[in-house]
């Protein structure tokens, strides 16, 4: 059976980063690069910026997550592969179903039934002379309420035997959880050891030297470049020197304007 890579947490695993991490967190007073825990960062916070950065840390050990991820869907496969030839008949989903819903309406139905034919025939019993079949009709709704009596036990008894079942279930699953196989539980412990010398005590080392380091290594940054600009700009107008060949710009002057010369009959034009 093959698989994607995992390149995220699988929520089945989140616990188990949250168990290391809590007793990372519960030993650190044993590590002296850990010593300062609780004098600029306590615990609650550490663990908080710790999940807050998941996606973070589980990457320092991605390579083994993958690789235990890989077996224990393996050997998940293997185990759905023995049903077919282990000579057990499998639980007929459809019969279960049925057998559901007949546990469930035939109370119901033999409690309606009862209390229509005691209802009909006494009120017939009222009645003078009363008719023939009233008291067969008594007769019929007392066994209906007998039916109905039988049918709540019948499932009291059910959902006894199904919640013994499903505890004794739950028992063999953390049984077999205990007992995983060799190269399963290999797997499995490389990346919790990678998970915590990797990823946790260096993320908690950092945090507790430079919190701000640590909190803005949550989530990668966008490249300043990348950063869209808000807003509307006026167009760019240019001086003088901008622009690689700036030549000489026309001037342009205005027309000389002058006024007539107006003078006495010395200064008439010829």
């Amino acid at each position: 059976m093959h698989m994607k890579s995992a390149s995220h947490l699988l929520a089945e695993d989140r616990p188990e980063y949250e168990r290391i991490l809590d007793d990372a967190l519960r030993h650190a007073h044993r590590r002296p690069d850990l010593a300062g825990v609780g004098e600029r960062l306590n615990a609650v916070q550490l663990r908080t910026m710790a999940l807050a950065a998941t996606a973070t840390i589980i990457a320092t050990a991605a390579p083994e997550y993958d690789h235990y991820v890989r077996a224990r869907e393996e050997l998940r496969g293997a185990a759905d592969g023995e049903d077919p030839g282990s000579g057990t008949d499998r639980p007929n989903p459809s019969g279960a179903g049925a057998g559901a819903v007949v546990t469930v309406l035939a109370p119901v139905l033999a409690g309606t039934a009862a209390f229509i034919f005691l209802l009909v025939g006494y009120l017939l019993k009222l009645l003078s002379p009363p008719p023939a079949f009233a008291s067969t009709m008594v007769t019929a709704g007392w066994f209906f309420a007998a039916v109905m009596a039988a049918a709540i036990l019948v499932a009291a008894v059910g959902l006894l035997v199904t919640a013994l079942r499903n505890g004794s279930t739950a028992e063999n699953s953390a049984h077999d959880e205990a007992e995983l196989p060799e190269d399963v539980a290999r797997a499995r412990e490389a990346w919790r050891h990678a998970l915590l010398e990797r990823g946790i005590l260096p993320f908690l080392r950092d945090a507790l030297d430079d919190p701000g380091a640590a909190s803005a290594a949550r989530a990668p940054q966008p490249s300043p470049n990348r950063v869209p600009k808000v807003g509307y700009n006026s167009p760019g107008f240019s001086g003088p020197d901008d622009g690689p060949a700036a030549g000489p710009r026309p001037t342009f002057t205005s027309p000389d304007f002058t006024s007539p010369e107006f003078g006495g009959p010395e200064h008439q034009p010829e």
